[in-house]
């Protein structure tokens, strides 16, 4: 007789019946009986009896668990563990997905199956939110993993020279434990997506040859009403929905606003632009990112044209076919970042001894990197007769770009804003300028289509309770996703107290959004408002300056529950108010560093302390 359930359903029973006590299977067997089979969608099939002389029947074997860790920065590793979780379900697997955030090196001892998804930030660092357990994990305490089979996907960007670092750490130090290797490590540039797929089915393939074999199956009485209560259980939770939009398949969205935000005489272009969804039916949270992708400058192009001899209408041919040249450095291609694994390719067209040398010495390499781009490497290290395909091969795919959401949907329906500073800089005798900044400030006019999706960031979210306090620290163009928090709050009528913190350079130049601030503040939104203008003065003043002016009122927030946000530059800023929250933690709660360190931590563990940095 034809099977009563197809194959997917079978998997999702074997899903759940690895989930369900025996209590909760029996129980699941009486509810359906005692219904006679009625399930919310209909009454359940009559069960047929197997045929005479029939073999046993064979029920599906419990789902193989697996775990999938995740360490994430900006949101990329939390996305591919879900997708990750979504493709063993329709393998047959029992997976589950854990932020490494919330556990310590002594649960993986609970495990047998695990995948690892972890990004690495800035030039070797562990993400933020795994820092703590990073440190464990890599320290003498870190227990014996003897039974453990592991695989391990790094997400990094080859511009940095630690590519991929805490991946390949977390790779060796489960070795190092006793772990076994079923999948070889890989290590994912900006351009993640065919290398984590790659990588993912590598690991399925290995998994299922530790699939537990099947088992004789119950009586048809009981196995036909616990199957109906498993595909009824399973059927009545919608499946999460998933934005069609991607980098694959942006939208093309309007740009419907572009205001320069800073005096005439500032040093800064900050701009806010406002881009219209209308038709996409995208959603977004305060909190969220929204993903640009830009195009390269024409006299970006030109320049990298001319220094490698290359004519723009050359063809090249790639996996869309034969495209020009022009069109590849304009849309697809990275034409300015050059760092070492960019060199390295080179200089296996160019053989260049110089290069080589170079390439070996780790501090004259950082030193020529720094504010260098692609069109110094062909001038300084020339190829004759260079092809158009060669230069392809060695470029990097053009990344999107992600910035804060400056806005909130429920201010601005079918609208996202952003704030955004213009990168302009000269260095080693040439004007230099950053792709998506000056792409969205020179090259695009009001009315103008720009290609964007969505990035959700859960990692900075606005407290679920609406009567919670914050704190937001956000100097320059940090300060984006707290005008995003406060139209929320204003937008909900939130009871949470509002405290901002913000800095730039010149009062009368530079205070972004000031006369909305102001409002804020007159109409009872704002609650405090503390800025710190570095230029206005002979000492400068910065935003952790003002911190500390008012440290005991901050601990006073904290104590009584407040969420702390931080937003803005990660090499220095975000450092700085870090420490300045030690100090202000250790003084005002009269403890040691030591503690006011493991206050903060708990603080990040309970999603209370926050940042968003770059």
């Amino acid at each position: 007789m034809d099977a009563i359930l197809n194959a997917d359903q079978q998997a999702q029973l074997a899903g759940l019946g690895s989930q369900l006590t025996p209590a909760q299977s029996l129980w699941a067997s009486g509810y359906l009986a005692g219904t006679g089979g009625s399930v919310a969608t209909g009454a359940a099939p009559a069960v047929a009896s197997p045929p005479a002389g029939a073999p046993a029947p064979v029920a599906a074997a419990a789902a193989l668990p697996v775990t999938i860790y995740y360490g994430t920065e900006s949101g990329n590793s939390e996305s591919l563990a879900d997708e990750s979780k979504r493709k063993l379900a329709a393998a047959g697997f029992a997976p589950k997905v854990i932020n490494l955030a919330d556990i310590k090196p002594s649960d993986l001892s609970k495990d047998k199956h695990i995948l690892v998804i972890i990004s690495t930030w800035g030039d070797g660092d562990a993400p933020d939110a795994a820092v703590d357990f990073h440190a464990a994990f890599m320290g003498k305490s870190a227990p014996k993993l003897d039974g453990l089979k592991f695989s391990v996907c790094g997400l990094g960007d080859t511009s940095y020279d630690k590519f991929c670092e805490i991946g390949k750490q977390f790779d060796s130090r489960l070795e190092a434990l006793g772990a076994t290797r079923i999948a070889d490590r890989v290590d994912c540039d900006v351009d993640f997506e065919s290398t984590y797929e790659a990588w993912l089915a590598s690991a399925i393939e290995a998994l299922n040859a530790d699939k537990p074999a099947a088992a004789p199956a119950p009586s048809a009485a009981v196995a036909a009403p616990v199957a109906m209560a498993a595909a009824a259980t399973v059927a009545a939770v919608p499946a999460p929905t998933k934005s069609i939009y991607t980098k694959s398949n942006p939208f093309a969205a309007t740009l419907t606003e572009s205001i320069l935000l800073n005096g005439r005489h500032s040093a800064k272009e900050t701009f806010h632009f406002e881009i219209s969804l209308a038709g996409s039916d995208l959603v977004y949270q305060p909190g969220d990112a929204l993903a640009v992708i830009p195009e390269n400058a024409k006299d970006v192009v030109d320049a990298v044209l001319k220094a490698a001899g290359l004519k723009g209408s050359a063809k090249v041919k790639s996996d869309d076919g034969d495209k020009k040249l022009r069109d590849l450095l304009t849309k697809e291609l990275d034409c300015t970042t050059v760092s070492k694994n960019v060199l390295k390719k080179w200089n296996a067209l160019a053989d260049s001894k110089k290069l080589g040398k170079l390439l070996e010495n780790p501090k004259k390499l950082s030193d020529y990197l720094w504010g260098r781009q692609i069109v110094d490497m062909l001038e300084d290290f020339p190829v004759k007769k260079l092809k158009a395909k060669d230069l392809c091969s060695v470029l990097r795919k053009l990344p999107p770009r992600l910035y804060s959401i400056a806005s909130s949907l429920r201010a601005h329906p079918e609208q996202v804003d952003l704030t955004i500073a213009a990168v302009r800089y000269h260095a080693h005798g040439r004007d230099r300028k950053g792709v998506a900044s000056t792409y969205l400030a020179d090259d695009l006019k009001v009315g103008d289509k720009v290609h964007v999706y969505l990035h959700v960031n859960k990692n900075f979210k606005l407290p679920a309770n609406p009567n919670t306090p914050i704190i937001m620290v956000g100097p320059g163009t940090g300060v984006a996703p707290f005008r995003a928090f406060l139209e929320e709050r204003a937008a909900t009528s939130a009871e949470g107290a509002n405290w901002l913190f913000f800095g730039d350079q010149h009062y009368t130049e530079d205070f972004l959004y000031q006369l909305e601030f102001q409002n804020y503040l007159k109409d009872g939104v704002l609650d405090r408002l503390d800025v710190a203008f570095s230029r206005d003065q002979a000492d400068k003043v910065y935003v952790q300056h003002k911190m500390l002016e008012q440290g005991e009122e901050i601990y006073q927030w904290l104590e009584s529950g407040a969420h702390f946000y931080v937003c803005g530059d990660a090499e220095r800023m975000a450092g700085d108010v870090h420490e300045a929250l030690i100090s202000i933690i250790s003084e005002y709660g009269n403890r040691p560093p030591s503690s006011a360190e493991a206050y903060l931590a708990k603080l990040k563990k309970d999603r209370r302390y926050q940042r968003d940095v770059y």
